[in-house]
């Protein structure tokens, strides 16, 4: 996609969108008070606001390649600084972490070799080795296809272990009013699965039974690429 194409897609926000939601906009330049922290993946294919319809103000967004939170205090970074400013300073109520299929880190945690040459991607890659051991050591085939869909689940009830162990987490999980979620979104049918702690497994979220974060009406995107309810 060329850069023509991007700065149409501004044109077009300045004038129709913007006009059409000054008011909304005006009161976000005064500050942000987010519902949640959603963690998810960098992948291009990724919209979290067209998934869940959240209009700008409602999401603190983290996105960094295989939706990986690690270990506190492993690694300090962008990541973390993220996840205690949302939870610390903004006051988010609820943390998302969603993975998605065909997720091409996920795929490089099954065959490493292929990205050695990316340090960096190596590297990071190292935060996944858990979720890697506990989708070997589940039932799924992994010569199957269904093995990475095993890995990407394993990968997100991973990332929430690590989010508990970030001092600010664990304190508003001890005064019991923060939420973890794990989701995986399901790219070719838009669906989406949540873990349930209870039963150790991803149960899809059903039109008739809304996830228990609110999830409120989104600004439509322009005609073309509107976000379908």
């Amino acid at each position: 996609m060329p850069v023509d194409t991007i700065l149409r897609g501004l044109k077009r926000f300045q004038n129709r969108v913007f006009p059409k939601h000054r008011e909304l906009f005006h009161k976000l330049a005064l500050g942000q008070r987010p519902d949640a922290l959603f963690i998810t993946c960098a992948d291009s294919r990724i919209d979290p606001c067209l998934l869940t319809q959240t209009k700008p103000g409602e999401l603190f967004i983290c996105r960094v390649i295989g939706n990986v939170v690690p270990r506190y205090p492993r690694t300090i970074g962008g990541v973390s600084a993220t996840i205690e400013y949302a939870v610390g300073v903004l006051g988010v109520s609820d943390i998302i972490v969603c993975g998605h299929t065909d997720c091409g880190v996920m795929k490089g945690v099954l065959n490493p070799a292929a990205l050695k040459p990316l340090a960096s991607v190596t590297e990071w890659l190292q935060h996944a080795r858990a979720a890697r051991r506990a989708a070997k050591a589940s039932k799924a085939d992994p010569r199957s296809s269904r093995f990475l869909i095993t890995l990407t689940e394993r990968n997100v009830v991973e990332q929430l272990k690590n989010l508990r162990t970030h001092p600010v987490v664990a304190t508003r999980l001890r005064q019991g009013d923060l939420r973890l979620h794990g989701w995986v979104y399901h790219i070719a049918n838009g669906t989406v699965t949540a873990y349930n702690s209870k039963r150790n497994r991803f149960i899809r979220i059903h039109k008739s039974k809304p996830h228990k974060a609110r999830i409120p009406r989104a600004i439509q995107k322009p005609a073309g690429n509107a976000a379908q309810e």
